[in-house]
C-alpha cells in the first residue's frame, strides 16, 4: 500500500540549490534510511515530508487520512507545560482515556467516575496501550511527569519528542537523527521496538548499526541523483561500491572515446553533412560523460603534534558526587602514550563531569589529577561552536591565524585548511549561522584539531555528522598518534576507534573493560543470569516510575497480573454496590434469591482471581 509519493520536488535557498527533481515513494511497512552528505538538504527533505515545509517545485502526494509523526532535531515544545501535559496534548484520544482512568484511581470513592473510566479503557482496548505508554516513558527516563518542559535539558526534550512521536501511533514516522541524546541502552531498546512493531519509517541517522538493524531499504542522494537499495546498511555499502566502480569504468571508457572523437572533430572541414552533424551532437554528449567526476575529496590533516612525554595524565583516587548521587569514587588510572579509550554509560552517570575534571574545568571532591608538562588537550564538547553574529566560515579559522603550521616547517593558509575540511572557496564566505548542523560540527572539529593537540577528547563527535564525514574522521583518528578519549553512543564508531572502555555503571563505579563495545556486549550477554529481569509496570500513576521489582514473569503473565488487579477492584466495587442494595431495595423473595445468586457469583469470581493473583505474585517475591 502506497503511503506517499514524492514527485519531482526541488528546494533551494537563494542561490544555494539543495536538490532538484527528486522522486520516490514510501509504502506501508518500509523502514527507509536516507543517506546524503551534510548540506545537501536532508533536514529540508524531512521537513517537506512531514508537512512542516513545502518544495519550490513538485509535490508530495499523501494517501487520504494518512497520519504522519515527525521527530525533528530541535523539538518545538511548549515550555509552560509539564511532561504529562505535553504528552496529553498530542493527537491520540487513547492517552486522554488513560489519563481519566488514572485520575479515577486517585478518587476511589467516586464509583461512577471509576466505572465510566474503566469501561472507556475496555471500549478502546487501552490496557495494552497503557502498558506501552508507561514502558516508553520509563525506558526514555522521563520519570517526573510533573516536571516543566522549560526545565528539561536538550536531551530530555528530544526524548520527550520521541515518546510523543511513538505514542501518537502514526501510519508513517519521519525521524531526524532519532538516536541523538539517547544512551546505548535506550538505542538498543528502540532498535528492538522497531524490529518487533509494524512501524513504517523514513529517517536520517548517522548511526550505522541502527541503519543495519532497523532499515530494510536505503535511499541515497549522491551528487543530485537518488539511488535506492532494497536491503540494510551492509547491502547498501556493497552495492554502492559496485555502482561507483561501474561509474568510474564508464567514465574511463567515455574519456577514451572522447579523445578519439576530439581528433575527428579537429580534422573535419567546415562544411558538415547531416551525418557529421549528428556525430558532432554525440560528441558533446560524450564530452559531458568524460568530464564527469566524483566530488569525493577527503579531510586531510598533517598535525604538527608535540610529542608526549613519559608522564601523560595520572588520576589519583578521584571522586565526585552531587548531593547524594555518587558519580565515581576513588578512581585511579594512569594514561599511557597512544591510549585509545571509549567511555560508555547511561545518561547522568558522570561521563561529561569526568572529562571536565580531566581537563581542569572542574575539581574533584577528593583526589587529584596530575597532567604531564607536554600534554596539550583538544576538547570537542557537545556544546559545539559559539556563533558570533555576522561571522563567516573563513573568519572562524582566521582567529587562529592566516597561516597554520604543519609538519616539517611547512604551512598552509586558512583557506587551504578549510578546503581540506570540505569547505570550498564559495562556502568559506557563507555566514556560519547559515550552515547545516553537520557543517557546523565539521567546522568546530576543524577549530579543535588545528590547535595541534596530542591528547584529544571527543564528547559525542558523531552527532549530526554525515556518514561520509564519519568515515573520513575515523580514518584520521586511526592514524592519530596521541592519546584519545571518545564518548559516543555510535557503536560502529566506537568499535572501529577504541581499544578499551571505561564503563560508567552508576553508584560510583567505573569499570575498565579490555575491548571495544561489541566485545563488551558479548561479555555482558555471556554472563550467567541468575536473576533474570522482566519489565513490570505498576498501574498507579505515582509508583510505576519507581518500580524496582525483579519480576520473573513472562510478558503475558505480567499483563495478566496487571489486569487481575483491575478486574478484582472492579468486582469488589460491584459486590459492595450489590450488598448496599440489599439494605435499600424493597425486593420480594424471588428477587432476593436471584440477587443472592449474583452476589455469590461475584464472591466466587473474586476468590478465583485473587488466588491467581497470589500465584503470580509469589513468582515476583
Amino acid at each position: 500500500m502506497n503511503y506517499l509519493s514524492v514527485e519531482n520536488i526541488s528546494k533551494s535557498y537563494g542561490e544555494r540549490i539543495l536538490f532538484t527533481d527528486l522522486s520516490f515513494g514510501i509504502n506501508q511497512g518500509q523502514k527507509i534510511g536516507f543517506v546524503a552528505k551534510n548540506g545537501t538538504g536532508k533536514t529540508s527533505l524531512l521537513n517537506i515530508l512531514s508537512g512542516a515545509d513545502v518544495p519550490d517545485t513538485g509535490e508530495v502526494v499523501y494517501r487520504k487520512n494518512l497520519k504522519v509523526s515527525f521527530l525533528s532535531q530541535e523539538p518545538n515544545l511548549d515550555s509552560k507545560l509539564t511532561i504529562e501535559e505535553t504528552i496529553l496534548a498530542s493527537d491520540n484520544p487513547i492517552l486522554h482515556t488513560i489519563s481519566k482512568y488514572e485520575r479515577a484511581l486517585e478518587n476511589p470513592e467516586d464509583t461512577e467516575a471509576y466505572q465510566a473510566a474503566f469501561d472507556a479503557m475496555d471500549a478502546q482496548n487501552a490496557w495494552d496501550f497503557e502498558t506501552k505508554y508507561k514502558q516508553i516513558l520509563s525506558k526514555l527516563k522521563l520519570d517526573d511527569l510533573n516536571q516543566k518542559v522549560a526545565s528539561l535539558s536538550g536531551g530530555q526534550k528530544k526524548r520527550l519528542a520521541l515518546a510523543i512521536a511513538l505514542l501518537t501511533n502514526p501510519d508513517l514516522l519521519v525521524m531526524d537523527e532519532p538516536t541523538n541524546h539517547l544512551d546505548l541502552e535506550m538505542i538498543e531498546w528502540l532498535e528492538d521496538l522497531f524490529a518487533k512493531e509494524n512501524f513504517t519509517l523514513f529517517m536520517v541517522t548517522h548511526d550505522r548499526y541502527f541503519l543495519e538493524r532497523v532499515c530494510n531499504e536505503i535511499i541515497e542522494l549522491d551528487e543530485g541523483n537518488l539511488y535506492s537499495y532494497k536491503g540494510n546498511y551492509s547491502y547498501y555499502l556493497e552495492k554502492r561500491d559496485a555502482r561507483i566502480e561501474n561509474q568510474a569504468t564508464e567514465t574511463e571508457k567515455a574519456k577514451q572515446l572522447y579523445k578519439k572523437e576530439l581528433d575527428w572533430m579537429r580534422r573535419q572541414p567546415k562544411a558538415r553533412t547531416t551525418k557529421s552533424k549528428s556525430r558532432i551532437e554525440d560528441f558533446h554528449e560524450i564530452k559531458s560523460r568524460a568530464s564527469k567526476r566524483r566530488n569525493d575529496h577527503e579531510v586531510q590533516l598533517e598535525l604538527n603534534m608535540e610529542r608526549l612525554g613519559t608522564k601523560v595524565v595520572e588520576l589519583h583516587n578521584i571522586s565526585k558526587a552531587y548531593d547524594d548521587k555518587e558519580l565515581f569514587t576513588n578512581f585511579e588510572y594512569n594514561f599511557l602514550r597512544g591510549e585509545r579509550v571509549g567511555i560508555i554509560g547511561k545518561n547522568g552517570t558522570g561521563k561529561s563531569t569526568f572529562l571536565n575534571i580531566l581537563t581542569g574545568k572542574q575539581e574533584p571532591d577528593t583526589g587529584k589529577v596530575v597532567i604531564g608538562e607536554t600534554v596539550k588537550f583538544g576538547y570537542y564538547t557537545q556544546k559545539g561552536i559559539k556563533i558570533k553574529e555576522g561571522q563567516k566560515v573563513i573568519d572562524v579559522v582566521r582567529e587562529f591565524g592566516d597561516y597554520i603550521p604543519l609538519k616539517k616547517g611547512r604551512q598552509i593558509s586558512a583557506q587551504q585548511l578549510l578546503e581540506r575540511f570540505l569547505f570550498d572557496r564559495k562556502k568559506q564566505y557563507d555566514f556560519v549561522d547559515k550552515l547545516s548542523g553537520g557543517e557546523r560540527k565539521r567546522l568546530y572539529l576543524c577549530t579543535v584539531l588545528i590547535r595541534n593537540p596530542n591528547f584529544l577528547i571527543l564528547d559525542e563527535p558523531t552527532n549530526d555528522l554525515d556518514i561520509v564525514t564519519l568515515n573520513v574522521l575515523e580514518s584520521f583518528l586511526l592514524d592519530f598518534p596521541g592519546c584519545l578519549i571518545v564518548v559516543s553512543h555510535d557503536r560502529y564508531f566506537m568499535d572501529k576507534i577504541v581499544d578499551h572502555l571505561f564503563v560508567f555503571k552508576g553508584e560510583g563505579e567505573i569499570q575498565d573493560f579490555p575491548g571495544n563495545y561489541s566485545d563488551y556486549r558479548t561479555y555482558e550477554d555471556s554472563k550467567p543470569k541468575n536473576e533474570p529481569k522482566a519489565e513490570t509496570v505498576d498501574t498507579t500513576k505515582t509508583d510505576w516510575k519507581k518500580d524496582t521489582t525483579k519480576a520473573k514473569l513472562s510478558y503475558h503473565e505480567q499483563k495478566e497480573h496487571r489486569n487481575l488487579e483491575k478486574e478484582i477492584a472492579k468486582l469488589e466495587k460491584e459486590k459492595e454496590a450489590l450488598q448496599n442494595k440489599f439494605a435499600t431495595e424493597n425486593w420480594d423473595g424471588e428477587e432476593i434469591d436471584k440477587q443472592s445468586l449474583k452476589l455469590q457469583e461475584l464472591i466466587d469470581a473474586i476468590e478465583e482471581k485473587e488466588m491467581r493473583w497470589f500465584e503470580l505474585s509469589e513468582k515476583i517475591e
